[in-house]
């Protein structure tokens, strides 16, 4: 009976010190997509057909099973496992896990004085859109609560073709060498023996190319974490040429800034969140669609004209940098609107096929050498995933297509009738048009591998606006560091100061408390063991 009592008074002291993080997301209750059966059943009382083979034939009941038959002579089991073994694809090498929804896209504005686009003119016009809402490193089946950054990937099916935008919830790139994509990926993933996600790889990796620190930092704020795929802003990154019918040039930025508001979850939350549900970020827009709570966007462009970006004391065209306050005007565009759930995953979401190339007359591909590699291998990434007619699945498919591309791997749809498979041909065929207004002459940038950690230091000292903010920002990188080898921390700390002093004094205090705690906590745990050894082995 003591020791019952003892136990009990043990607990409670213990209780008082431990603070319990629970998260409610009360917007979204229920949770609709757990009824998903149920309402499929609530919208066909009767079955829905006559289930047949997959060439169509009516299937007998007795060739559902094969106890008690002649097992070889079942042509339903033989492919029905065949198909089992080939219905997945190649998983996706970043932005694996994911969601999805259609929506349209409004235009609010006239923006004609800048860009021809047909998708953007004419106030009240709508355009279908597809969305694809990812977290970058996770894989299937991994947490969509991880300090990582979300992207949706939007595909517009306008009157001129499709039109793609690939988006970060943070306003900047991870690199501006594009022989980077593959390494960047490589270190920030898991490492290739423990498969677990591995901070001395990280740290390594990012003192030996610190431009991608400035992205990472805001990963580490308060930013790092949205409260769900609809309440975060998304950056299509780069800067847009665009022009107008009169062959006016501009760059752009464009922006999709979210109506409901930023919020972010802090780390308990998070962690709460993930113990719990991993899926959150998902199921989250499905039941808010589902509940007729529309996630939407403000779409928002910055402009610099020509002589704007002859002017700039930085360079506009790179994608680990923000463009300085004040040297650029913004204007609104239009509203994008998630209203409707896909009606099939895998159709819908993971045959999605997206690349930054995929422009429309009005908008031409950005003039840096990270979107000139990209166009590169996006395509090349489809083409291996899907195949070479991805561009003919029903959600990659546009409004209108002539080509004289055609033949290879299924889907070919109508692979172009009887009409000539040449050009040119004296025969009818579709023929090229000539956009007068498209810009001649080609601008040249001139890149430099040269380290700028000013990027880094607006965001400290600009961006975040408390030391409160500036404080949390510390801590989160120095719990990264925590596991980090001697030589590499002191480069991270080193790297950490030349951006700005006050960052890597709050870095290294913060992490000398922290590896305190972790001491005593590890000498505690020691001395139990000690002490009460029966309770930590068993004897046999």
């Amino acid at each position: 009976m003591k020791y019952l009592v003892l136990c009990i008074v043990s607990f409670c002291i213990f209780a008082k010190h431990v603070t319990c993080h629970r998260y409610y997301n009360d917007t979204i209750l229920p949770d609709i997509a757990s009824q998903q059966l149920l309402e499929f059943r609530h919208q066909h009382s009767r079955p829905i057909g006559l289930m047949t083979k997959i060439t169509g034939e009516p299937t007998d009941i007795r060739d559902t099973v094969t106890l008690n038959t002649e097992i070889f002579d079942n042509r339903n089991f033989f492919r029905l496992m065949s198909h089992q073994d080939r219905e997945r694809i190649p998983e996706r090498v970043v932005h694996s896990k994911a969601g999805g929804a259609f929506g349209y896209f409004e235009v609010t504005h006239d923006v004609s004085r800048y860009t021809k686009a047909d998708v953007f003119n004419e106030i009240g016009k709508r355009t279908p859109v597809m969305a694809r809402f990812s977290t970058n490193r996770q894989k299937l089946g991994g947490n969509d609560v991880g300090r990582d950054a979300k992207a949706i990937a939007l595909k517009m099916y306008t009157n001129e073709g499709i039109l793609d935008f690939l988006t970060f919830h943070i306003p900047l790139f991870f690199y501006k060498e594009p022989m980077k994509f593959s390494l960047n990926g490589h270190a920030f993933r898991r490492n290739p023996q423990t498969t677990l996600f591995d901070n001395i790889m990280r740290w390594d990796f990012m003192t030996l190319r610190p431009e991608i620190i400035t992205s990472n930092l805001f990963l580490m704020s308060d930013l790092g974490i949205p409260d769900g795929y609809r309440k975060t802003d998304y950056f299509p990154l780069h800067a847009y040429e665009i022009y107008n019918k009169h062959g006016e040039r501009f760059f752009v930025k464009f922006n999709f800034r979210t109506e409901i508001g930023l919020y972010n979850l802090t780390n308990a939350e998070a962690m709460a969140i993930g113990a719990e549900d991993p899926d959150y970020f998902n199921r989250d827009l499905y039941n808010a669609i589902a509940a007729k709570k529309y996630p939407s966007w403000r779409l928002e462009m910055d402009i610099l004209t020509k002589e704007d970006v002859k002017r700039v004391d930085f360079d506009p065209f790179d994608m680990t940098r923000l463009w300085r306050r004040g040297t650029y005007r913004t204007v609104p565009i239009g509203r994008l609107v998630m209203n409707r759930r896909v009606d099939n995953h895998f159709r819908d979401v993971e045959q999605a096929a997206f690349s930054p190339d995929n422009l429309v007359p009005g908008i031409t591909g950005p003039v840096d050498i990270v979107f000139r590699s990209r166009k590169i291998f996006y395509p090349d990434a489809q083409n291996y995933r899907l195949g070479v007619n991805h561009a003919n699945i029903a959600v990659n498919a546009p409004l209108y297509e002539k080509t004289y591309s055609r033949d290879g791997v299924a889907p070919v749809l109508d692979n172009m009738k009887d009409a000539p498979n040449y050009f040119p041909n004296s025969f009818n065929g579709p023929l090229p048009y000539v956009d007068e207004a498209r810009p001649r002459d080609l601008p040249i940038v001139l890149h430099s591998n040269a380290i700028d950690l000013q990027p880094a230091s607006e965001f400290y000292n600009e961006i975040v606006e408390s030391d409160a903010h500036r404080q949390r920002i510390a801590e989160n990188v120095a719990s990264s560091l925590m596991s980090v080898v001697d030589d590499v921390e002191k480069r991270a700390l080193l790297l950490l100061t030349l951006i700005d002093v006050d960052l890597g004094r709050r870095v290294s205090i913060s992490l000398k408390k922290m590896k305190m705690v972790s001491s005593e906590e590890k000498r505690d745990r020691l001395t139990q063991c000690f002490a009460h050894p029966s309770q930590h082995y068993h004897y046999y």
